[in-house]
């Protein structure tokens, strides 16, 4: 058990996934996560050496608390947490009523408030970890519209800019031994995007990069704040420099 392990939320598909591959690939040991599609979460232990998987719905508080113990369970240790599962729902911001309250609150529990509580339960495992020499890393995944007015509704947004602010409260009350970031991405091809043309038109035409980001692209730039013993309390913009027209 001597592996610098990795628990990776939301890992089974999309950013996750290419998350957990690019960290495996880097010598980590990666505790896979889904809230269904456990045939796909397993398929995928056996793919990465030294993998595990781990099933909890983290809108469910009791699983979401649940979900660092079993990690320990299985690999005796903690280095790094990715806080990469969540919840987007597309609603036009002119629609305020379908941004209904119970919308409102499932977004709040997956986006923000699941993250804080996995970093509560796994604050002391990543400590005893940093004892090794090096301090252990927290990188959630936000959103660039939670930096700019934008994103696929208004509470997606919004829970995803207080996940950017509990980011920056974080690395000022776990430093030294443990350093928060957060990568912010713009439109990224995953399956939860292929339905969404008119977004993929905007980053071919406005982007400097004219392309929205691949999945590989975020697990880099993951994958280098995992690398780096000294950034903290950054929100690392990912929208192929979109946010600069």
């Amino acid at each position: 058990m001597s592996e610098r392990v990795a628990l990776v939320t939301g890992s089974t598909s999309g950013i996750g996934a290419a998350i957990a591959r690019r960290l495996s690939r880097d010598g980590y040991a990666v505790a896979l996560h889904s809230r269904s599609s456990a045939d796909v979460g397993m398929a995928m232990a056996t793919e990465l050496k030294q993998a595990s998987y781990h099933q909890a719905d983290l809108g469910d508080e009791t699983a979401a608390r649940g979900l660092v113990a079993s990690v320990l369970e299985a690999h005796g240790r903690l280095d790094v947490l990715v806080n990469n599962a969540g919840l987007s729902i597309r609603i036009p911001h002119t629609d305020l009523k379908a941004a209904t309250p119970a919308l409102w609150r499932q977004m709040l529990d997956v986006n923000l408030i699941a993250p804080f509580m996995l970093v509560a339960e796994a604050e002391a495992a990543l400590r005893t970890s940093s004892g090794s020499g090096r301090p252990a890393s927290i990188v959630n995944i936000g959103t660039h519209a939670g930096w700019r007015p934008k994103g696929s509704s208004i509470p997606y947004a919004a829970s995803k800019a207080a996940l950017h602010h509990v980011t920056k409260l974080l690395a000022l009350s776990l430093g030294p031994a443990i350093r928060v970031n957060a990568v912010a991405p713009g439109l990224v091809e995953t399956p939860m995007t292929a339905n969404w043309p008119d977004m993929l038109e905007t980053w071919k035409a406005k982007s400097p990069m004219k392309r929205p980001a691949k999945p590989e692209d975020i697990a880099d730039l993951v994958a280098a704040l995992c690398a780096n013993d000294y950034v903290t309390g950054e929100i690392v913009i990912a929208d192929g420099g979109l946010n600069l027209t």
